[in-house]
């Protein structure tokens, strides 16, 4: 993959060149609010699959994917093939909400991977092309539907940037929403994990809604999501998501999924909510359901439908080349099993990566479902017998055996778990160990409760190693609550050889990034050196 002079001038000098004098413009004359482009400095010219070729000839593997918009990766041959025959066919390329053929295979073929009992009797809302014009319309169409304003979301969430999405995000700061705790093993709110931790998160959450002098009245609906991905990767226990769906169910509350990047085969499910057997009463759709190009929409029962006309709009809610990628990227997951592949991969993978939490004191937490893997950064001087002095955790070590037990738990909590008791397989405590394909898993939370304490998020490190990974030619993402934890999101297409390489230049990255901490302290970004990607 050459970089061709029309491209990038011809020398590698002069292709380092045109590199640079586009970055340099970029960063004079495009707004200061960009964010990628700040930590990743490459310009890409072409790309296929997982790699991506910059315009300075140096290849990377992608394991960004447009945050999660690329479920088959770059440049797909079926989805161009679908896309060149909108093109070839003469095909109006925007018709706002008119009805075309284009259109009618998306709704059949999306409908089509839908949970059973909303596919039965859905209706679907094209929306502007971003999550965030959907969550929106999502949370106008619940208002409207219930009469009620209020809506109840979580802490760590990210549903967009848009006013009524950002409200209802973990980092909001004129609260209009109730927020609730999200269930976490590692930086467990109550401090003490499990399906204990899950069960004093429910327990809230009826509370806060049957205690009439709460201060919260009954609301338009709950919104969340299966897996936390800007929060930090934290899969929510299959069993929490089935009582929160009790919890609404019984108050007539619409339960509102926000799948934007967990859909579409990410979590080693269709969609996310599968693993529970959760059946929403909304779902919020977008990024891999365009093939790649903008398209957003909601998935609602059809009694919410209490929209006027013209109640939700877009100009460019009528997009039919993204429809077509969609429907072709909807189908060759379906067809191919790249779910079930997610699963099984996403397993060794973590599987892998947990070895990193025996060896290096930096990594706290790994954790994901299925090819959503989050690996969390901490401070390794910080003693963390010493973190959480005086939480639940010590209550719980001095509670009788069974105290925090769930109904029908023997076990104290930290025992090993499967996707089909608690939503969240726990590390056995071997390096290595492997876990039930499309099992939720957190590596580092495992043992009793009085061992999670963990150490304080380490953002600084975060950055070293997404840095390092840069210079061995391996595109990662930071996220979590405090920007430390580094995020793998592979397209759902990545071969085992590819999978490899990716451990390989993520496990070099941490030991360099350790190393340098252990014997010169903070620090310090070396220069970029050559690098190259596997095709």
């Amino acid at each position: 993959m050459a970089v061709t002079e029309s491209m990038a001038g011809g020398t590698p000098g002069e292709a380092r060149a045109v590199h640079e004098g586009i970055l340099r413009r970029q960063s004079a004359r495009e707004s200061s609010a960009r964010t990628y482009a700040r930590a990743l400095p490459i310009v890409p010219v072409r790309a296929r699959g997982l790699t991506i070729e910059g315009a300075d000839g140096r290849r990377y593997l992608d394991c960004l994917s447009g945050a999660g918009t690329l479920a088959l990766g770059h440049n797909h041959p079926i989805v161009l093939e679908a896309i060149r025959k909108v093109l070839d066919s003469g095909a109006p390329l925007s018709v706002l909400d008119l009805a075309t053929p284009v259109k009618d295979a998306f709704i059949t073929e999306l409908f089509r991977t839908l949970p059973p009992g909303l596919a039965d009797s859905a209706r679907v809302q094209f929306c502007g092309p971003a999550g965030t014009d959907a969550v929106e319309a999502a949370l106008k169409l619940v208002r409207a539907a219930t009469g009620r304003t209020g809506i109840l979301a979580f802490t760590g969430a990210y549903h967009g940037m848009t006013a009524g999405a950002l409200a209802a995000s973990g980092g909001a700061h004129d609260v209009q929403v109730a927020r609730l705790p999200y269930p976490q093993d590692y930086r467990c709110p109550f401090g003490v994990g499990g399906p204990p931790g899950a069960e004093l998160g429910a327990r809230w959450t009826e509370a806060l809604l049957d205690d009439p002098k709460s201060g919260v009245p009954l609301p338009a609906g709950m919104i969340l999501e299966p897996v936390q991905g800007e929060g930090g990767v934290i899969p929510a226990p299959d069993d929490w998501l089935r009582r929160m769906r009790r919890i609404t169910a019984d108050r007539s509350i619409p339960l509102i999924a926000d799948e934007v990047q967990t859909g579409v085969g990410r979590t080693g499910a269709f969609w996310a909510v599968d693993h529970s057997g959760v059946t929403p009463d909304v779902m919020v759709l977008s990024k891999a359901i365009g093939g790649s190009l903008p398209l957003a929409v909601i998935v609602y029962r059809d009694d919410l439908d209490a929209w006027q006309p013209g109640a939700h709009a877009g100009t460019f809610r009528g997009n039919q080349l993204a429809m077509a990628a969609g429907t072709a990227t909807l189908a060759h997951v379906r067809e191919n099993a790249l779910a079930e592949r997610a699963a099984a991969l996403g397993s060794r993978m973590m599987a892998q990566l947990a070895e990193l939490t025996h060896e290096f004191a930096c990594v706290g937490d790994v954790r994901g479902r299925g090819l959503m893997i989050g690996i969390e950064l901490v401070d390794p001087d910080t003693d963390p017998a010493s973190a959480h002095a005086g939480s639940l955790a010590d209550e719980a070590d001095r509670a009788p055996a069974g105290l925090y037990a769930t109904p029908g738990e023997s076990e104290r909590p930290g025992s090993v778990e499967t996707a089909g008791t608690s939503g969240v397989a726990g590390s056995s405590g071997v390096a290595g160990a492997a876990w039930p394909a499309g099992a939720a898993v957190s590596a580092g939370a495992a043992g009793p409760a009085r061992t999670r304490r963990p150490r304080p998020a380490a953002p600084e490190l975060a950055a070293a190693v997404q840095r390092e990974c840069l210079q061995r030619g391996l595109i990662v993402e930071l996220g979590g609550r405090h920007s430390s934890v580094v995020r793998l999101l592979p397209p759902l297409t990545i071969s085992d050889e590819q999978a490899t390489a990716v451990l390989d230049r993520l496990t070099d990255a941490v030991a360099a990034v350790a190393r340098h901490h252990e014997t010169h302290g903070p620090y310090q970004p070396r220069q970029p050196g050559p690098a190259t990607g596997t095709s």
